[in-house]
């Protein structure tokens, strides 16, 4: 059966959107979705999004991962999410839109950016790998001085499925900061590769370098593979009133022949 789809990126991290009135009552498999969002044999894409309507919000927002699970809440992905809502007449320059995690505001900026609100962050914790918190989604962020050279496929996964962080696994961010811009590589659980971007990976690095008096900006610059994102917060004990601010761009649509 086709199925009508558009194709989002927020800083080269990528995304299927599907509108909820366009997938003809379709109930997508975890199978599916993995081949839609599969390099070779479907669209191609970091995740899949289907936005639906709300009771609370102006939308709701469900994110799968490459793999075709259910993920926990994505940065880049929510911003995408905006855009898209945006593009479609469903919103004006800003939103409510209720995720896995709660409810988020975005606003779209007269830098034609998205500006997203995330959850606020209670604890940061020190692991024998290095410095762990959630932002949303699980993240573990190390410092390394080889950044551009190093293999971020082979010492990501080792990480990723490293038995410390069963039975979920979790994101692994490689950083090095360079002139107080913060560079950054991602290793993400769900796709099991490197991705381009990854907002909740940018919040955790980015907070975690504040907590280590690494950077003195506010907000923190972080370069992703893909693109600049920038992250706002008040610290107060705890992170809170924390922003991602980044490009959100329609690269196409089409249809996709789905096989249930």
């Amino acid at each position: 059966m086709l199925q009508k789809f558009h194709k989002y990126h927020g800083a080269g991290n990528d995304f299927v959107m599907l509108y909820y009135s366009e997938t003809n009552g379709i109930q997508l498999t975890q199978e599916a979705i993995a081949t839609i969002c599969h390099r070779r044999f479907g669209v191609g894409a970091d995740g899949l999004i289907i936005i639906s309507p709300s009771e609370e919000a102006d939308f709701k927002m469900t994110y799968y991962n490459a793999d075709g699970k259910e993920g926990t809440m994505c940065g880049n992905g929510g911003r995408c999410a905006v855009q898209f809502a945006h593009d479609r007449g469903m919103i004006g320059d800003k939103t409510t839109f209720s995720a896995i995690d709660g409810l988020h505001e975005g606003i779209i900026t007269d830098r034609q950016e998205v500006n997203l609100k995330m959850q606020p962050i209670e604890e940061i914790k020190e692991t024998p790998f290095g410095f762990y918190t959630d932002s949303g989604s699980p993240h573990l962020v190390i410092e390394v001085e080889n950044l551009k050279e190093l293999d971020v496929n082979y010492e990501g996964n080792k990480l990723r499925h490293n038995s410390y962080f069963a039975p979920e696994g979790v994101n692994v961010n490689f950083y090095a900061i360079i002139n107080n811009v913060i560079h950054l590589r991602t290793f993400e659980r769900g796709v099991e590769a490197e991705t381009w971007a990854c907002g909740t990976g940018s919040i955790a690095t980015a907070v975690i370098a504040h907590h280590k008096k690494q950077v003195i900006s506010n907000p923190v610059k972080v370069q992703a593979q893909g693109g600049l994102l920038s992250i706002g917060f008040d610290f107060t004990g705890r992170y809170e009133n924390l922003w991602l601010e980044g490009p959100a761009v329609k690269v196409f649509e089409g249809y996709d022949f789905i096989r249930l």
